[in-house]
């Protein structure tokens, strides 16, 4: 795409947005705010009156490249404070018709072009809850999407879930079915924490499922856990922490608690009933993090997820932060094809009806390629100049990123975000606590003056 030609959003009036604040303490204070989960781009929503024809060109459209599958298990046994996710209230009768309707369109799609062909890297089961569905209904939905998709034979197949209505007989049968990934959200192993939260389980009970678990050694176990929570200090992460290292787990993910509207948390918070971390506290919670597991010699795959040996790949979580072809399926499932973000109704009814309708379908923004290099590289906490100058010459662009960014990067060199190495930048530590802030004010800095140099290099 020549971007001299593609609408533009309004350009800032000036770079100093985007600039990190320059202090004796980059971790508490470069950007002001709330933190988002994740740094988004420009698309832009298409009309209603178009989204049935482009649909059907896209699903037309045989995919090429990284390729992954999203299924979407839209229940819960409770609504926890922190959770902006939440869809349906859980009833057992509710699994089993479910899982029918997931299987239907499968099995419907089964010879479009976009599900067909290129094999698929990554499988993520999410939710909600998948590990709530009953054992037979999960081991079907996992045989029915090995039938219907073309999976790699490598893919990794992830089951995401809570350790209370699990059970290590339920995790033999995953297993058994083709699951080689299980997460799970742990969020704290302290009981008084947990119990804010609304976890249903105790420490006692998540730690002996958990070794339970990694004695089945049949796959991949991977937890989460929470930084900022009401009621946790940096001691009590500082524990959490040392406990999900002597378990001996594969992999683990360490997020800071968001501000989300509308959960029961934020909204508690509001009426000043909880009291989470101060936002300046946040980045030494992150830092103590980073600091356990190097003391344990686990290594950063990514700015968030660490792992202790080889078995973790976290593959899904990697590809489809790099921009690549993510198939949907299941109630409010989102999806990406051919750079088209999408997302299925999320009504129960209207879903089980058999036409799973697209409740939404967005356009790429006019450098998305670009955008996805950039996220690609910060998610790893590496941002290489190769990838992102192929991505913008593929959008037209002829200036390199450096040429284009250089005024942020240093800038963010200076405020102690970045340090410079041969073909790229390094974050630092606060800027791997900061990376989502500084992806987004990145991706918007390249799309306000790329088409600057796109008109420079044509006048030349």
């Amino acid at each position: 795409m020549n971007l001299a030609r593609a609408p533009l959003r309004d350009r800032p009036a000036s770079p100093e947005p985007h600039f990190a604040r320059i202090s004796a303490d980059p971790l508490a204070d470069a950007f002001s705010g709330r933190m988002g989960a994740h740094a988004r781009g420009s698309a832009q929503p298409v009309p209603a009156d178009e989204v049935a024809a482009l649909w059907g060109q896209l699903t037309a459209t045989p995919r090429k490249g990284p390729s992954v599958a999203y299924v979407h298990i839209p229940f819960c046994e409770n609504h926890c404070l922190f959770c902006g996710f939440y869809q349906n209230p859980w009833r057992r009768e509710a699994g089993a018709p479910y899982v029918d309707a997931v299987l239907a369109q499968l099995a419907r799609g089964a010879e479009t072009a976009v599900q067909r062909g290129h094999p698929l890297r990554a499988v993520y089961l999410g939710g909600g809850t998948p590990t709530a569905l009953a054992t037979q209904d999960l081991v079907r939905l996992v045989e029915g999407l090995r039938r219907h998709l073309p999976l790699a034979p490598d893919c990794e197949i992830t089951l995401e879930g809570r350790i209370v209505s699990f059970g290590l007989e339920k995790a033999r049968a995953a297993f058994d079915a083709g699951v080689n990934r299980i997460s799970l959200g742990v969020q704290s192993f302290d009981e008084r924490v947990r119990r804010r939260l609304g976890r249903k389980s105790t420490r006692a009970e998540t730690i002996r499922f958990l070794d339970g678990l990694m004695a089945l050694d049949r796959g991949a176990v991977v937890i989460d856990l929470i930084y900022g929570l009401p009621g946790q200090d940096r001691a009590t992460f500082r524990a959490d922490l040392r406990q999900a290292v002597a378990l001996g787990l594969d992999g683990l993910d360490i997020y800071s608690l968001k501000a989300i509207p509308g959960t029961p948390l934020l909204i508690a918070q509001d009426k000043g009933k909880l009291t989470p971390a101060a936002p300046e506290e946040l980045g030494h919670f992150y830092a103590d993090g980073a600091d356990e597991m190097d003391r344990a010699g686990w290594e950063a795959i990514s700015t968030t997820h660490w792992r202790r040996g080889t078995r973790e790949r976290s593959i899904y979580n990697h590809e489809v932060k790099a921009g690549a072809h993510c198939l949907g399926f299941g109630a409010g499932a989102g999806g990406n094809l051919h750079g088209h973000g999408y997302r299925l109704t999320p009504d129960l009814d209207a879903y089980r009806a058999g036409t799973a309708p697209v409740a939404g379908l967005m356009r790429p923004a006019p450098l998305a390629p670009v955008h996805n290099a950039i996220k690609a590289g910060m998610e790893r906490g590496r941002l290489e100049a190769a990838p992102v100058d192929a991505a913008l010459a593929a959008s037209g662009i002829a200036a390199c990123f450096d040429r284009i960014a250089a005024p942020l990067l240093t800038q963010w060199q200076q405020a102690g975000l970045m340090k410079a190495r041969e073909g790229g930048h390094a974050l630092t530590l606060a800027g791997r606590f900061w990376q989502v802030a500084m992806t987004a004010r990145l991706m918007a800095w390249t799309d306000a003056r790329a088409t600057d140099f796109t008109t420079e290099e044509t006048q030349q």
